[in-house]
């Protein structure tokens, strides 16, 4: 009897020790027989991944924090790589991690390995140079979005449009009522969400922004309701310190520790920072405005790599300016709450906002786990 087939997998942080698990479940599904090795998670590892070391060690943020590991980083990477040319996958799948995952998928794939990797970099975006590195690495790029795919095809680089996780995730009602019965706000009382960002540098540059913008909505609507939702517990200190040092106890804001969706789904009108959070608002349905501030001499670098005319991903994915986009200098609390008060006081125009977005969540609900093994398990079969 032979050896039983096995697939090679690295993912980094939470969102791809997510997706890895998810992947697990579905191949087995179909193939009981098949083997897991790799960098793994902890829902990897309970789903049957043999772990070669913890998802948890990829996940570095920022240029001075991945410099100082970076040898680690590297001594990590040939460690996986020599166990994978001992004992070569039949098939590997790279999640995310792209500045980890490319470079083992390059040497993997030069000895014949079949390489896919989930979750394209945004090179749509920016960083176009690294098409030849992508095209040299991944026999297949499996991507979240539908445009990413032609984007892919049109440079010479096989792709395939698995749909979004959380368009599988989150249901087409996000069930209002019972949201706001849960965060305890009336149903006929106004609700903004305020979303400043997961990193520290976000809600330092946004959070006071927001909170002044909330003051002048409240003047203008008294019986406003807000809700600060805070990313993570790491992040409460430093929320509740601008809360206190300026004069915004007079707001009565809700704060809450990871119920992003909660606020979003209770609210009529989100004010976020741009990311992933602008994808979770648009499948929830609720009319949004995104903001963003960076350094401005990050902000320089990224107007000159930035290869399209938006930042949001509801913009991208409608190709027009369907939601507010306010950016560095327009970030003002003034303009952030000129545009919240607009969709709070002109419904019609509220409701045009999300006119387009139930149409893109049914486009984006693929099941992408069982699209992602189906890949899998047909380059599988091929060998």
């Amino acid at each position: 009897m032979g050896k039983a087939p096995c697939i090679g997998l690295v993912a980094g942080e939470l969102s791809g020790d997510q997706l890895g698990a998810a992947l697990i479940r579905r191949i087995r599904e179909s193939r009981p027989d098949v083997r897991f090795a790799g960098i793994a998670g902890p829902q990897m590892r309970a789903a049957g991944c043999t772990a070669l070391a913890r998802a948890e060690d990829l996940s570095v943020m920022g240029l001075a924090e991945v410099l100082v590991h970076l040898p680690r980083l590297l001594r990590l990477r040939r460690r996986v790589l020599r166990y994978f040319l001992e004992q070569p996958p039949q098939v590997f799948v790279g999640i995310d991690a792209p500045d980890f995952n490319l470079g083992l998928e390059r040497r993997l794939k030069a000895r014949g390995i079949p390489t896919l990797h989930w979750v394209s970099p945004a090179v749509w975006a920016w960083r176009r140079y690294r098409l030849k590195k992508i095209r040299n690495s991944v026999d297949c790029m499996l991507t979240l979005f539908p445009f990413e795919t032609g984007f892919y095809r049109r440079h010479g680089v096989k792709a395939q449009f698995v749909g979004h996780p959380l368009a599988d995730e989150i249901p087409q009602d996000c069930g209002r009522e019972a949201a706001r019965e849960a965060l305890d706000i009336d149903l006929d009382r106004p609700c903004v969400a305020l979303l400043p960002g997961s990193r520290r540098s976000e809600i330092e540059r946004l959070l006071p922004r927001f909170l002044e913008a909330a003051a002048d909505c409240r003047r203008a609507v008294p019986a406003l309701r807000f809700v600060l939702a805070v990313a993570s517990g790491g992040l409460m200190d430093l929320c509740r310190d601008i809360l206190q040092r300026g004069r915004w106890q007079h707001l009565d804001i809700i704060v809450l520790e990871g119920q992003a969706r909660a606020a979003m789904c209770a609210a009529d009108a989100v004010l976020l920072a741009s990311g992933t959070a602008a994808l979770e608002c648009l499948l929830l349905k609720r009319p949004m405005v995104v903001a963003y501030r960076l350094h401005p001499l990050s902000h320089l670098l990224v107007r000159r790599l930035l290869r399209v005319p938006y930042v949001s991903l509801p913009n991208n994915l409608l190709n027009r300016a369907q939601v507010p986009e306010l950016l560095q200098s327009e970030a003002t609390p003034s303009r952030l709450a000129g545009a919240l008060l607009e969709l709070l006081r002109e419904p019609d125009k509220a409701a045009r906002q999300v006119a387009p977005f139930a149409a893109l969540h049914d486009e984006l609900r693929r099941d992408a786990a069982l699209q992602v093994a189906a890949a899998v398990l047909e380059r599988l079969s091929a060998e």
